[in-house]
C-alpha cells in the first residue's frame, strides 16, 4: 500500500504548476454569431473557430485598427465595409487623407468626392443647425488648427464677425433656419473684419490685422475650398452607399484637417437629428485613416461620435500606423481594437499597457505576418476569459496576396544598421493595384506587371521593380510618384535611379 506524503509548498511554487489553463480565446458563443447579423472576419488561431463580428454584445460599434503599412490594415477596413454593406446595408464615409481608397471605391461602384479646385464645401453651411451652434464648431476647429485660442481678443473678434455674417444674411442666431436658405461664407467674415479695420475706430488694429491674416489663409483665391458656396451636398453622404471624400489634392495638413472636422461635425449633427432606429446593424460607418491631427485632439468631434454613436447606430473606424496618434479618449473607449503587425517596441509597450494583454500575446503579435491579427473586444458584461485573442488571418473578398519591395541593396551600411529606416515595403495586391491606377497605369498593362512580380516570387529589389515598371511603359514621374506613395524618401529615390541601368529611365 502506498503512502500519501504531505509536504509544505510555497504558493509561488504552486503557481508554477498549471493543472488546468483556460486558453487565451473566448468561447465559441462569443465568436460565432448570427451570420445574418454579423460580419465574418476569419478563423481563430488556436481552435480555428469562425469569428463573426457584431456590436450587439459589445460596448459600442467603434474600431481602432493599428498596424504598419503592408500589414493588412487597409485590406481589413475594405473587407469590413463591404461585408457590413452586405449584411446591414451600411453606408460608409471614408475621410481619405491621402487618396488611398479612391481607386478601390471607384472599382467597387462607390462615389468619389474629390475636394480640389472647382469643388467647394462652405464650412458655414448649417445643415439644420442653429447658427450659434455652428459658430461654436467653427471656432473649435480654429482652436485646434491655429493659435487663435492663445489670443482672446482675436478669438472674440473672429467669433463676433462670424455671428454678424449670419445676421447680415438674414439668419436668427438661436433659431434653426428654413431649408434652402444660403449661408454666408468665410469671405463675408473677412469682409466684415476688413471694414472694421478701415473704419479706424477700433482701439487695437494689430489684433484685427492678425485675426484677418489667420482667416485669409482659407479665403485666398485658388485655396478658397471652404469659403465659397458648396458644390457638394454633405447632407446626402450618409445615405449614398460607399463614399470616398478624397482630401489628397488639398494644399496641406491644415486644409485636410479643417475639411475632416467640418465633415465630422456635420455627421455628428445628422446622427443626432436622425435619432435611434429599431433596425439591426449600423446605419453608417465613418473611416478616419492616418488622420492624426483630427484623431489625436481631445476637442475633436471624433470623440463625440465614439461616446454617442452606439445609440444612433453610427460607427467610427480609426486606423493608424501609430497607436499613440489616436487620442486616449478614443482608444480607451472603442469596442474593438484590431492589432496587426507592429513595428516599434514603444508602440507595443503602449498597446500592452493600454489593453493589458499577456507577454505570451505580445510575443505572438511580434511574430505576425501580413493579415494576421489580434483582437481586443470590450463586452457589455464582465467575462471570465481574456479579452484579446488571435486570428489566424483576415479572410477578405479576394485573396490577401502580398508583394514585398526591398530597398536594402541601395542602403549604406550605416543605413542598414539604422533601426528607424524601413527596409522592406509590403503591399497587398488590392493596394498595389489601386496605386498603379492612381499614377495613370492603364488597366490593360497592370496584369502584366503582376505577372512579372509573380515570376520574381513576389519578393523583389526596388531597382528590379522600377525596371519592370519602366519596361511596361510607365513614365519616370509616375514611378517616382509611386515610390513616394510608399513613403520612400527622396534621397533614396534619387539613389535608386542613379544605379547602373537606371539612369536612362
Amino acid at each position: 500500500m502506498s503512502l500519501v506524503r504531505i509536504q509544505k509548498i510555497m504558493s509561488n511554487e504552486l503557481a508554477k504548476r498549471v493543472f488546468l489553463s483556460r486558453p487565451p480565446e473566448p468561447p465559441h458563443q462569443y465568436l460565432l454569431n448570427d451570420p445574418t447579423d454579423s460580419v465574418f472576419i476569419g478563423t481563430t488561431k488556436i481552435f480555428g473557430i469562425p469569428f463573426t463580428w457584431t456590436f450587439a454584445t459589445l460596448t459600442n460599434p467603434h474600431l481602432a485598427v493599428v498596424g504598419i503599412t503592408g500589414s493588412g490594415k487597409s485590406f481589413f477596413v475594405k473587407t469590413f465595409l463591404i461585408r457590413a454593406s452586405y449584411i446591414w446595408n451600411t453606408n460608409a464615409i471614408i475621410i481619405d487623407w491621402a487618396g488611398e481608397y479612391k481607386a478601390w471605391v471607384k472599382q467597387s461602384g462607390g462615389t468619389i468626392i474629390a475636394l480640389s479646385r472647382g469643388d467647394y464645401i462652405n464650412i458655414m453651411d448649417l445643415s439644420g443647425m442653429k447658427p450659434v451652434d455652428r459658430v461654436k464648431q467653427i471656432m473649435n476647429s480654429l482652436d485646434i488648427l491655429t493659435d487663435v485660442s492663445d489670443y482672446p481678443e482675436q478669438r472674440r473678434l473672429t467669433s463676433e464677425a462670424i455671428e454678424q455674417a449670419y445676421v447680415n444674411a438674414g439668419f436668427t442666431l438661436s433659431q434653426i433656419p428654413e431649408k434652402g436658405k444660403d449661408a454666408p461664407t468665410l469671405k463675408d467674415v473677412t469682409l466684415l473684419l476688413e471694414e472694421k479695420l478701415q473704419d479706424g475706430t477700433y482701439a487695437y488694429p494689430a489684433e484685427l490685422e492678425n485675426a484677418l491674416y489667420r482667416l485669409r489663409q482659407f479665403t485666398r483665391e485658388g485655396e478658397d475650398y471652404f469659403a465659397n458656396k458648396s458644390t457638394i451636398d454633405i447632407d446626402k453622404i450618409t445615405t449614398s452607399g460607399l463614399v470616398d471624400l478624397d482630401l489628397s489634392a488639398l494644399p496641406d495638413e491644415g486644409f485636410r484637417a479643417l475639411a475632416a472636422m467640418f465633415i465630422l461635425q456635420t455627421l455628428k449633427e445628422k446622427m443626432r437629428a436622425e435619432g435611434w432606429s429599431s433596425s439591426k446593424g449600423l446605419k453608417a460607418i465613418v473611416v478616419l485613416d492616418e488622420a492624426w491631427k483630427v484623431a489625436s485632439d481631445s476637442r475633436s468631434d471624433a470623440i463625440t461620435i465614439v461616446r454617442e454613436g452606439r445609440k444612433y447606430q453610427f460607427g467610427l473606424i480609426v486606423a493608424s500606423q501609430n497607436p499613440t496618434d489616436i487620442n486616449e479618449a478614443i482608444f480607451s473607449n472603442v469596442g474593438t481594437t484590431v492589432m496587426l503587425r507592429i513595428r516599434f517596441e514603444k508602440f507595443m509597450n503602449y498597446l500592452q499597457g493600454s489593453l493589458n494583454f499577456s507577454n505570451f500575446m505580445r510575443s505572438e503579435i511580434g511574430k505576425f505576418g501580413v493579415g494576421q491579427a489580434a483582437f481586443d473586444m470590450s463586452f457589455h458584461s464582465a467575462v471570465q476569459f481574456p479579452d484579446v485573442f488571435l486570428l489566424d488571418k483576415i479572410v477578405g473578398e479576394e485573396p490577401l496576396d502580398v508583394y514585398a519591395v526591398s530597398i536594402t541593396e541601395v542602403l549604406t551600411p550605416a543605413e542598414l544598421a539604422d533601426k528607424g529606416i524601413q527596409k522592406d515595403y509590403h503591399l497587398e495586391r488590392i493596394e498595389l493595384n489601386s496605386k498603379l491606377i492612381e499614377i495613370g497605369v492603364s488597366s490593360e498593362i497592370i496584369p502584366s506587371i503582376f505577372d512579372s512580380l509573380e515570376k520574381k516570387g513576389r519578393i523583389i529589389d526596388v531597382r528590379e521593380f522600377v525596371q519592370i515598371l519602366a519596361s511596361k511603359g510607365v513614365e519616370r514621374d509616375a514611378i517616382v510618384a509611386l515610390l513616394r506613395g510608399l513613403k520612400i524618401i527622396d534621397i533614396i529615390i534619387t539613389r535608386i535611379f542613379s544605379y547602373s541601368g537606371q539612369g536612362g529611365i
